[in-house]
C-alpha cells in the first residue's frame, strides 16, 4: 500500500522496470525438460535395429527394470539370501519413485508419499522395518515410525475463494445440506474399511489381491465412481470436486471414467496407523519415495558385498532359449555411442510396464495378455520442480504446508520439498514441486501434446496452480524449473479392470518369464508394485504366493 505514495513518474518508471523484471526472470526460469524413458520407448516402437552384443553374462535371475517393483524383488532375493542375480537398471533409476537435486535440495521426480501401510501390506512392512523407518512393532496394528519420516505439520491445505484452509475436503462455507452428504460419505469410508465380503475377505484391500472377490462388491467395477455418486444421492458439488481430485491425483484420469470400485478403494483400503501420529498420517521425504528406493539399493549391495548386481542399461529384447530367456541390453556411452550386452538367465522377471514388455518379448500374447484387447489406458503426467528462492507472499489462512491443492484448479496442486527438514526457521529455499495430470484430454492427446509443446508451454502448464495461488509475485522467486514428463506415467483403472483376463494370465505366469509391475494391479502405487516384486521373489524362491 505504501507504493501508492509513489510520484506518477516514479511509479511509471517502477512499473515499466518490473514488467521487465517479469519478463526477464519468466525466462530466467525457461525449463530443463526430461523425457525418462521416451527415447528407448520410441526406439522399441519403431524397431530400431540393436548392435550386436559385445559381452555376454550368465546369472540364475536378471531382472529387467529397477523401478520399485524390480528393487522389490532383487531386495527380497537377496534378504533370503538368493544372490545369483543381476538387475537390468532400464532408463531411469526408481522409476516413478526418482528424484531429482539441485542446488543441494532433493525434490521428487514422481511418487512423494507412502501412506501407513496397513495390517495386509505385510510386505511392505517388513521392508519399513528392515531400514528404520519402522521403529518397533511392525506386526502391531500400530507401528512406532520414524518422527523423521511422519509428515510434519500443517500437511495439507486448500485455496478456496482467496482463503488457505486446513484439509482438502470443504467442510465449512458450504450449504448444511452439502455438509451432511460429506459427513455421511466419510462415515461410509470408515465403514468400509472393516467390511468383509462372503469369502471372508476385506472387501477393499492393499495389495489388492487379497481383496475380497465377493460379486456384490465387485458389481461395482461396472460403473464409473460419478455414476456411483450420483445413484448414492451425493450431490454436493464440494464432495464431486474432492472425489474427483483425488481420482486424477491417484489415478490420473476423472471419476467420470474411474470405476467406482476403484474410487472407494482409494478411501476405503487406507487404513494404516501409528502409534506416534494421528489418522491420515503419512511418510515423505524431501526427495519423495526414492529414499526407499536408495534405501533397497543399499540394502542388496550390503547383502552381496558389492555393487555389480545393478547393470546399466535397457532390456531391448528376450528370446526363449533351451537354457532360458537371453536378453539384449543396449547402454548409451559418455559420448553417444550405443552398444549392446547379453545375459543369459535361468528365469527372468519382467519388471517393466506391459507396454514396453509387449515390444520386448517375441510374443506377450503367448502368456494369455493381448494388448490389442487387455491393454489399460496410462495416462501422462508432468511433474515439474521450481527452485524457489524465498517464498512468495501467502493468502490468508493456513500457513504453507506439505501439500497445497487450489480448489478447482486445472492441475493438482504443490508439495514443498523443504517441508521435512527440521529447522527452528524455515529454510531459505525450497523447491515447489507442482503435479499435472494431463486428464482433460485423452492418454494418446495428451502424449501428442507433450511432444509438440515448446518448453515455455509446457512451463505454462506447470505453474498454473502456482500462479493461480500466487499471481505474478510466484516468478519474483522461482529461479530454476525441472520437467519431468511421463507419457505413460500410470495405468487407469477404468470400468472392468478388476476381470481384465489378460491381467489375470500375467499375473499367474510362473515359468521362465515372471511378471513384476503395478500396472498387474491396473494402478501405480507403491505398495503394489512392491507386491509384485516380492511376489515374483517368492516363486523364484519356491514360496507359495497369497493371490486372489
Amino acid at each position: 500500500m505504501r507504493r501508492r505514495s509513489f510520484l506518477l513518474g516514479a511509479a511509471t518508471a517502477a512499473a515499466a522496470g518490473a514488467a521487465g523484471y517479469w519478463r526477464s526472470r519468466i525466462v530466467e526460469t525457461t525449463p530443463d525438460v526430461r523425457y525418462p524413458g521416451m527415447q528407448a520407448g520410441h526406439a522399441l516402437r519403431d524397431g530400431a535395429v540393436l548392435p550386436p552384443p559385445s559381452a555376454a553374462r550368465r546369472h540364475e535371475v536378471a531382472i529387467l527394470g529397477a523401478g520399485v517393483a524390480g528393487l522389490s524383488c532383487a531386495w527380497k532375493l537377496a534378504r533370503e539370501g538368493f544372490t545369483d542375480f543381476v538387475v537390468v537398471q532400464g532408463p531411469e533409476f526408481a522409476g516413478n519413485a526418482a528424484a531429482g537435486r539441485r542446488d543441494g535440495l532433493d525434490y521428487p521426480l514422481g511418487a512423494h508419499y507412502l501412506p501407513l501401510p496397513s495390517l495386509a501390506s505385510v510386505h511392505v512392512r517388513e521392508m519399513l522395518a528392515d531400514f528404520g523407518i519402522i521403529e518397533r512393532g511392525a506386526g502391531d496394528a500400530r507401528p512406532y515410525y520414524d518422527e523423521s519420516a511422519l509428515v510434519h505439520s500443517p500437511q495439507e491445505r486448500l485455496l478456496r475463494n482467496g482463503h488457505w484452509d486446513e484439509g482438502l475436503l470443504p467442510m465449512t462455507g458450504i450449504p448444511d445440506a452439502d455438509a451432511a452428504q460429506h459427513a455421511k460419505f466419510l462415515s461410509l469410508v470408515d465403514r468400509l474399511r472393516t467390511q468383509v465380503g462372503n469369502d471372508g475377505r476385506k472387501v477393499f484391500s492393499i495389495p489388492i489381491s487379497l481383496s475380497s472377490r465377493d460379486p456384490a462388491w465387485r458389481v461395482l467395477d461396472s460403473i464409473t465412481f460419478k455414476q456411483w455418486l450420483e445413484r448414492e444421492g451425493y450431490t454436493s458439488p464440494a464432495l464431486h470436486w474432492y472425489l474427483n481430485y483425488c481420482c486424477r491425483d491417484d489415478y490420473g484420469a476423472r471419476y467420470d471414467t474411474v470405476s467406482a470400485w476403484a474410487g472407494l478403494h482409494y478411501f476405503a483400503s487406507r487404513d494404516g496407523h501409528a502409534a506416534n501420529a494421528g489418522e491420515g498420517a503419512v511418510l515423505t521425504w524431501p526427495g519423495g519415495l526414492a529414499v526407499l528406493a536408495e534405501r533397497m539399493r543399499d540394502a542388496i549391495t550390503q547383502k552381496l558385498g558389492h555393487a555389480g548386481w545393478l547393470l546399466a542399461g535397457t532390456a531391448a529384447r528376450v528370446q526363449d532359449t533351451p537354457a532360458g530367456p537371453l536378453m539384449t541390453c543396449v547402454q548409451t556411452g559418455p559420448q553417444g555411442a550405443v552398444s549392446a550386452y547379453s545375459v543369459q538367465s535361468r528365469r527372468t522377471v519382467c519388471a517393466m510396464p506391459l507396454f514396453v514388455a509387449q515390444r520386448v518379448l517375441p510374443d506377450i500374447r503367448a502368456y494369455g495378455y493381448d494388448p490389442a484387447v487387455h491393454a489399460s489406458d496410462h495416462a501422462a503426467w508432468m511433474v515439474s520442480s521450481f527452485v524457489m528462492d524465498g517464498y512468495p507472499i501467502e493468502a490468508p489462512g493456513e500457513p504453507l504446508s506439505w501439500d497445497n491443492v487450489v480448489y478447482q484448479g486445472q492441475a493438482l496442486g504443490y508439495v514443498v520439498s523443504t517441508h521435512q527438514l527440521l529447522r527452528v526457521a524455515r529454510s531459505p529455499r525450497s523447491v515447489f514441486t507442482a503435479y499435472h495430470a494431463l486428464d482433460d484430454q485423452t492418454p494418446k492427446a495428451a502424449r501428442e501434446w507433450l511432444t509438440r509443446a515448446s518448453p515455455q508451454d509446457l512451463r505454462d502448464a506447470a505453474a498454473v496452480d502456482l500462479v493461480a495461488a500466487y499471481g505474478k509475485e510466484f516468478w519474483r522467486h522461482a529461479s530454476q524449473l525441472e520437467i519431468t514428463v511421463r507419457g505413460h506415467a500410470m495405468a487407469t483403472p477404468t470400468c472392468g479392470y478388476l476381470s481384465n483376463p489378460g491381467l489375470a494370465a500375467l499375473r499367474e505366469a510362473d515359468g521362465p518369464v515372471l511378471f513384476a509391475h503395478a500396472d498387474l494391479s491396473g494402478y501405480s502405487v507403491f505398495e503394489e508394485a512392491s507386491w509384485w516384486g516380492v511376489t515374483a521373489a517368492g516363486r523364484i524362491l519356491g514360496q507359495k504366493p497369497e493371490l486372489s
